[in-house]
This record gives C-alpha cells, sequence and structure tokens, in this order.
C-alpha cells in the first residue's frame, strides 16, 4: 500500500542535514552554556552563532531573535510581554477571530483580568480587511497579532498594509508566522511588524524549539522567572542541539523557498482541482492568496473525522482543522468564522503538501478520494 503524508502543517521530519548539525550537541558538545568552562562557553559562541545565522536570513540582527521552545511560547511572551512592558495608559488589545489557540488563548485570559479586546471578523475567505482594522485602533491600543498565514486554510494576509496601520496608531503589531516562514518570503526591514513567532518543527527541524523576533526598541516585560537566559525573557538551560537545528532548518528553508513554493502550488491547484471536481465537494479559503502547500475543502454529508479514519486505512494521512485542536469534536472555530454552518465545518479536511510530496501521492489520493466519499455518503444519516 501506498504511504502518502499531506500533513505537513501539523508538524514535518527533521531533514538529514539538520539531524547531522544537531548530533554533535547531544553527544560531545553537551555543555551547559551557562558554564564557564570550555564546554559552556564553545554551547555560548555556538548558540550565538545560531543566532546570528537566523537572523541573517530574515534580515534582522542577532540580538533581536530570542529562543523559546516553540511557537505557542513564543505567541505568549509576544502578547503577555507586550503588555507588560507597555507604558501605555490605554488597555485595548486587537486580534482576530481565526488565529491559533496560541494566540487566542492568552488574549482571552488577558480580557478576564479586565483589559478590553477586540476580535475582528474576516470573510468567507478569511481576510481580515484592513478598513476594520483602522476603524477600531485608538490610542488605548496596545497591541494588534494577526497571523501572516492561517494554520488551516492557508489563506495569506495583507499583513504590510495592517501592520503600517497599527505602526500609525502607535501600537506595536505581533504576527504568528509558524505557517509562512520558510514558505513565503520574509524580510524584516521591509516587513513592519514588531513581534513575529517562528517554530522549527514546522520547517523540517526539531520540535520543542523556536523564536521571537523582537523589533530593536519594542519593551517586553518579562513573563516568567528563574534565570537570566534570553535576556531573562525566556528563562532556563537553552536547547542548544535545538537551536543549532532550527538554524540549519530556516537556512535550507530560506534557501529553497522559491523553487519550493514553485513546485508545491503546481501540486496543489491539481489536488484542488481534482478534490473540487467531486460532487459538492467546495474549496475553504482564499482561491489565490494560500499557502502553496495548502489545501482544504468541506465535503458534504460526511464527517471529517470518518473520511480522515478511511484515508489513513488507505496510507493517506491528512487531518481537519488544526493539529492542536483535532482530537476535539467542536468544529473548527476558523471556519464558522468564515461563516460556514456547523455541518460544513465538521465536513472539513486539510491536506497539506511539503518536501517529500510528489505528483503520485496527488494521482493516489484523487485515485481514491472519489470511493472512500461516496462510500461514507451512502452510510450518512445526514440529507441534503
Amino acid at each position: 500500500m501506498q504511504s502518502v503524508y499531506l500533513d505537513h502543517a501539523a508538524t514535518t521530519p527533521v531533514r538529514e542535514e539538520v539531524f547531522a548539525a544537531m548530533v554533535p550537541y547531544l553527544t560531545e558538545k553537551f555543555g551547559n552554556p551557562s558554564s564557564l568552562h570550555a564546554l559552556g562557553r564553545e554551547a555560548r559562541r555556538d548558540i550565538e552563532e545560531a543566532r546570528g545565522r537566523i537572523a541573517r536570513e530574515l534580515n534582522a540582527s542577532p540580538q533581536e531573535i530570542l529562543f523559546t521552545s516553540g511557537g505557542t511560547e513564543a505567541d505568549n511572551i509576544a502578547i503577555f510581554g507586550a503588555v507588560a512592558g507597555s507604558k501605555k495608559p490605554g488597555k485595548h488589545l486587537v486580534t482576530s477571530a481565526i488565529e491559533h489557540h496560541g494566540v487566542l488563548h492568552p488574549f482571552q485570559a488577558l480580557e478576564s483580568r479586565g483589559y478590553r479586546l477586540t476580535v475582528l471578523p474576516v470573510d468567507k475567505y478569511g481576510l481580515v480587511d484592513p478598513g476594520e482594522l483602522e476603524k477600531v485602533l485608538s490610542p488605548e491600543t496596545i497591541l494588534v497579532s494577526i497571523m501572516q498565514a492561517n494554520n488551516e486554510v492557508g489563506t495569506i494576509q495583507p499583513i504590510q498594509e495592517l501592520a503600517t496601520l497599527t505602526r500609525a496608531a502607535g501600537a506595536l503589531f505581533h504576527t504568528d508566522a509558524v505557517q509562512s516562514l520558510g514558505i513565503l518570503p520574509i524580510d524584516l526591514q521591509e516587513l513592519p511588524v514588531d513581534l513575529l513567532s517562528a517554530s522549527g518543527h514546522k520547517l523540517y527541524g526539531p520540535k520543542g524549539i523556536g523564536f521571537l523576533y523582537r523589533r530593536k526598541g519594542t519593551k517586553l516585560g518579562p513573563t516568567a522567572f528563574g534565570g537570566a537566559q534570553e535576556n531573562s525573557l525566556r528563562p532556563g538551560t537553552e536547547n542548544v542541539a535545538g537551536i543549532i537545528g532550527l538554524a540549519r532548518a530556516v537556512e535550507l528553508a530560506v534557501a529553497e523557498q522559491a523553487e519550493t513554493s514553485k513546485r508545491l502550488i503546481y501540486l496543489r491547484d491539481k489536488l484542488i482541482a481534482g478534490l473540487t471536481a467531486l460532487p459538492q465537494v467546495t474549496l475553504n479559503g482564499h482561491p489565490r492568496l494560500r499557502l502553496p502547500g495548502n489545501v482544504n475543502v468541506s465535503v458534504s454529508r460526511v464527517e471529517g473525522e470518518s473520511l480522515i479514519l478511511r484515508l489513513d486505512l488507505k496510507g493517506i494521512a491528512v487531518s481537519s482543522g488544526s493539529a492542536c485542536t483535532s482530537g476535539a469534536l467542536d468544529p473548527s472555530h476558523v471556519l464558522l468564522a468564515m461563516g460556514l454552518n456547523h455541518q460544513a465545518a465538521h465536513g472539513s479536511l486539510r491536506l497539506t503538501l511539503g518536501r517529500s510530496t510528489t505528483e503520485a501521492d496527488i494521482d493516489y489520493v484523487l485515485q481514491v478520494a472519489p470511493g472512500i466519499i461516496e462510500g461514507l455518503r451512502q452510510m450518512s444519516p445526514i440529507v441534503d
């Protein structure tokens, strides 16, 4: 049976080059970077070198890169840190209805503490209207957080315009770039964001490592305590091997970004065309402004979980919604915010392509999917 992995938005395998770079730091180069002896100094030197390599790929300064355990922690440090470091008299925060829970939940926690939260709506494609943001910005606004590209439907937001509006209003702008780093070109001298979150395991690096970009001059208050690591904003002994692997993964992804995107767009569009040609299968997300490897569809009269399990029996790994909520029975908050009803949201399927995806993989999915969908519909109690 053919094996096809189409869940790259959930996680990716560690590249051989990345693993090879990490191995020495799991064996002979095991020093604690805070130690003063030679092993410790070596680890500290290599961490700082890795910081500089990541900064170089994003056109940033090494001092602007803060290592974290991943995207969710980077989101939390950005949001809680921006609030803790703010000198503004206001208590207004802004986000969108389709953010990852790593952003939504911190904002909801702050709202329960007395902060005023504005959640911007999106259109049927999952796009935030810059005009809607401009309406709600005020001198009391501390922080705006809108993701660069959505993890479920792949819609790419107009971050340049949104961030420019936010900067003009005197507020900070944060973007979750977990799904877009290495997939979309990012130049932090051109993109006017103050804070940006990223994660290693989405770009063929290891799990448990990520970073937060903090533009020079952006004030963040500490949100965790216990050490002076990472400018006292992320205390605790650094994940040296993970940091080394992350730097290598970023370098490779950025170097191959244009070529990879071109290839994935071709495969993505072929998969979209084949799936939406089936009866009552519709595309979710923007038809053009979407990540190169993202396909999200709703299959009428079929439960997404049943479809995932049937495809899995054929060796095809896909998901419904985001990986962090795929075990929940609630429909995707992203799809509901885009205007889909509960039935359509429950029948959603996310297929995300990556480095290992071939045209033969796409052909195989298009070969087996029609029979699975029809078989499930015949058993379904749902009627049109």
